[in-house]
Order: C-alpha cells, then structure tokens, then sequence
C-alpha cells in the first residue's frame, strides 16, 4: 500500500497505482507497457492458455502469466528480462510447428522450407503464402522475437479445411488452440455454437458435436474470425484476394437497422472487400450480426438502381431527382386534396436507421399532416 493509501505495483522499476482485482496485463495496458499476447480477449476472463503473456515476478518460483495473474501491492514485475524472452521464443517455437504456418518467419533451411510450402500449397488449393500473411499476431510476434521455428518439427495436418459454410473457411491446420474464438462466441456474443473437442495432439475446435458450422447453432456473425489471432479462421470471400496493406480503412456507421453500430469499411481499388466491426467503440464494441459483417456485396452489385425511374403510362425510364421528387410530392398533394391527409399512410422500417425513421415521422406528421405511420417487418 502507498504513502496515499492507493495500491501500488511496481514493473520494470516504475511504481503504478492499480485498482483491487486488476491484473498485471490490465494495469501494464492503462499505462501504455506492452505485454503481448495471443489468448487474451478483451471482455472476456482470462485463461493464460498461450504463455505468452508472461512476466517476471520478484519472489514467484515461476513465470507468471500476466493476463491471469491479480496485481498486488509492492509487488515487482519485469516484462522483458532474457528468461521471459526465452520463454516466448520457446512458445513461439512450438506455435510455429503446430500446423501450416507458412509465413516467411518459418525458415528451417532452404530444403525443409521448400518441402512445407509445397505441403501447405497441396492443402490450401493454392499458391500463395498464408491468407492472413501480414495481418497475423503469431507472425508479428515471430519477428518481434526473431523465431525461425528450427527447433522443432512441423506437426502433421489431422483434419481438413471446412470450406462447406457460404461464409467463413476454418483452416484446422492454423489453429493454435488459444480459445480466443471459442470466448467470443460464447461469452461476447452468447451464441454458445462452438468449443474444443477431443484431447491431446488431436484437440480441435467442434461445433454440435463436429459438424459444420452450417449444420450447427453458428448464426456466422463472424465474432470468431475478428478474435482470431492467426490464419485459422478467414471470410471466404476475401480469402486470397487481397492483402491488408492493399486496403484502406473507413469508418462509418451500418445501415441495417437502428442500432447504429460501427464498423470499418475495408477498401481496395473503390470496391468494398471486408468489413470488420470497430474496436472499442460503443455501440457494439467489435460485435456485428451476420448482415452487417457479410451483406456488403449489394454495395456493388451491377441490378443495382443508381438513378430514380419514374412512370410514364405502362413503362419506367429514367430521371433527376428533382424530377422524381416533384413527381412524388405532386402525387401526395393531390391525394391530401381530393382525399383528406387520413387518406395517406407511411410505412417505416426497424431495419432502417434511427435517423432515417425520425425523417419518415416528420414527413408523415409535419409535411404530409397524416398520423398513420407504422412499420412493416418485411421491408
């Protein structure tokens, strides 16, 4: 306890306030001391699975996994002396060789390496190097600590890609068992559709008791592929096709409903390829549902209406706004004048946003003096 009375930790030499039942991890993040880590998910309990969290602390007989590990007072933490980067490179190490991690990081010798890309090619249908190559914490992580995975051999590959469901490939080969996905589905997002199964060296992910997740409770809200670390899970349709630096991020606000949720557009050559929900921002936090996370490709679509139609008779043709919009309020004045404002109804939509059903409100109550306005669950 401090001279003030506040609890104080002390890492790499610096005293910090901490509040009671904060961990290591949470208080070093409040002020801005990077630990990494590959299991730990915001919002959800900690499991300290990878061990790469790991700290130093004075009087402890072992590592301590910091995202599990309760601060305490006067306690004294190092995060980066030679026997906690010899811990994570061992960790690292044995990530590595878990599966078809294919990165550039992954160099055993020229022979070995040329033997894993040729095997990983053969598994993936493909030519190219990890779909998540560049936008992998494992990878970030292999290169911060300078890991070329010689020590040990890559395991066999036991189960194989679920390429059945319409949006999201599970690579088994990729996963590092962290159940960083398994607590998103479960504990952020409540759709409890998956876990581990089975034990040991044949550990896997399984939904309803391993069927795909298209025969299982996943609703695909996609909450699994934002929290995976690495290249296990991946959106189908941007798989192979684009690369993270060749996109560019654009904040905005989805128009699926009123919720108002937040997400970043992903955009390469003017043309949406990926959507992901923003991170630490309310309302959602990174949660969306299905529609918001994968009903993007409407956006392109060439039966798209880029121009308003008005009707002349039997057919439609093209026209300005201006011209539509006169079109319309002419018809609404002359139904209000021959009929009465009763005579005209509005119908709004919960899949629309707020904002744009409070315009429809005062169109209907201030412009058009009717209040028959209701919404329609179809539309």
């Amino acid at each position: 306890m401090g001279e003030d009375g506040q609890n104080v930790i002390i890492i790499n030499g610096n005293p910090y306030a901490f509040e009671p039942g904060e961990t290591i991890l949470e208080v070093a993040r409040r002020h801005d001391i990077d630990i990494p880590t590959l299991c730990h998910l915001k919002g959800a309990p900690p499991t300290g699975a990878c061990r790469v969290c790991v700290v130093e602390v004075e009087g402890a007989a072992s590592l301590m996994a910091s995202c599990a590990t309760p601060a305490g007072s006067g306690m004294a933490v190092h995060t980066e002396t030679p026997k906690v980067v010899a811990a994570r490179r061992q960790v690292l190490d044995l990530m590595l060789a878990s599966g078809n991690h294919n990165c550039t990081i992954r160099q055993p010798d020229e022979a070995d390496w040329t033997a894993q890309q040729l095997k990983v090619m053969q598994e993936d249908q493909a030519e190219e190097l990890c779909p998540v190559w560049g936008d992998c914490r494992l990878q970030e992580l292999a290169f911060r600590y300078q890991v070329t995975a010689k020590r040990y051999d890559p395991a066999k590959t036991l189960y194989p890609q679920e390429l059945a469901n319409p949006f999201i490939v599970r690579d088994f080969s990729r996963c590092i068992r962290c159940g960083r996905c398994i607590q998103a589905c479960n504990e952020v997002q409540v759709n409890n559709a998956i876990n581990f199964g089975f034990r040991g060296a044949a550990l896997k992910i399984v939904a309803a008791g391993d069927r795909p997740l298209r025969n299982s409770d996943c609703v695909f809200c996609g909450e699994c592929v934002q929290a995976c670390p690495v290249g296990a899970l991946v959106e189908k349709d941007t798989r192979y096709r684009v690369r993270p630096w060749e996109t560019t991020r654009t904040r905005t606000t989805c128009s699926y409903c009123g919720v108002g949720c937040q997400l970043d557009l992903h955009v390469a050559d003017g043309r949406v390829v990926r959507v992901t929900g923003a991170e630490d921002v309310a309302p959602n936090y990174g949660s969306l549902c299905v529609k918001g996370r994968f009903g993007y490709d409407f956006i392109h679509s060439p039966e798209r209406l880029t121009t308003p139609l008005v009707r002349d008779g039997n057919h439609l043709r093209e026209a300005t706004w201006d011209e539509a919009l006169d079109r319309v309020a002419t018809g609404f004045k002359a139904i209000r004048e021959r009929d009465g404002a009763d005579a005209i109804g509005v119908l709004c939509s919960a899949r629309i946003t707020n904002e744009e059903n409070y315009l429809l409100n005062k169109l209907a109550r201030a412009a058009l003096g009717t209040n028959n306005i209701d919404h329609c669950a179809r539309l």
